[in-house]
C-alpha cells in the first residue's frame, strides 16, 4: 500500500518527520544558573504545534498578561514560582513537575523563585505573518 507522502499528493507531503527526541529539557534546567530567556524551541518544519524551554532568572517574572488566542500547557522541569491568574486571586505555587493549563483569555503572570524556574510550553502554532487576505481563509 502506497501513502499519500510516497506518491507526491495529500497533506502528508508538508511533513516526512519521524518520531524521535528533540532535547532533554531537564538537562537544560539543571544547567548552571543562566539568564533567563528561551533555551530551546521547536524548529521543525510543517509542525503543528509550538513549544518551548524557557528559564526565568531567580526573582524575576513575566508580567500579567492574557494571550487572547491560544491556551498554553506548562510543565515545570526545574526550580520553582508563583503562577499569578488575576488581580485579587490568590497566586498558585508551581515546582518540579507541576502541569498548568493557561486557557485563552485568562490572565496570568510567572514569577521565578530563589532558583529561577524552567518550563516547558506548548501550544498550538501560531499562523504565519500575511499580507493581505490569508489563503487558508
Amino acid at each position: 500500500m502506497t501513502s499519500p507522502s510516497a506518491t507526491g499528493t495529500g497533506p502528508a507531503d508538508r511533513t516526512a518527520a519521524d518520531a524521535r527526541v528533540l532535547c532533554d529539557a531537564r538537562a537544560l534546567g539543571e544547567a548552571p544558573p543562566v539568564p533567563g530567556g528561551v533555551l530551546w524551541k521547536l524548529t521543525e518544519s510543517g509542525r503543528q504545534l509550538d513549544a518551548n524551554v524557557v528559564r526565568i532568572a531567580p526573582g524575576d517574572r513575566i508580567t500579567a498578561h492574557t494571550e487572547t488566542q491560544l491556551d498554553v500547557m506548562l510543565l515545570v522541569v526545574a526550580g520553582d514560582g508563583m503562577l499569578g491568574k488575576g488581580p485579587g486571586d490568590t497566586p498558585q505555587r508551581l515546582t518540579e513537575g507541576a502541569v498548568a493549563w493557561l486557557p485563552h483569555g485568562a490572565p496570568r503572570s510567572i514569577t521565578a523563585g530563589a532558583a529561577g524556574l524552567t518550563y516547558v510550553t506548548v501550544h498550538r502554532r501560531r499562523p504565519g505573518m500575511w499580507i493581505g487576505a490569508r489563503p487558508d481563509a
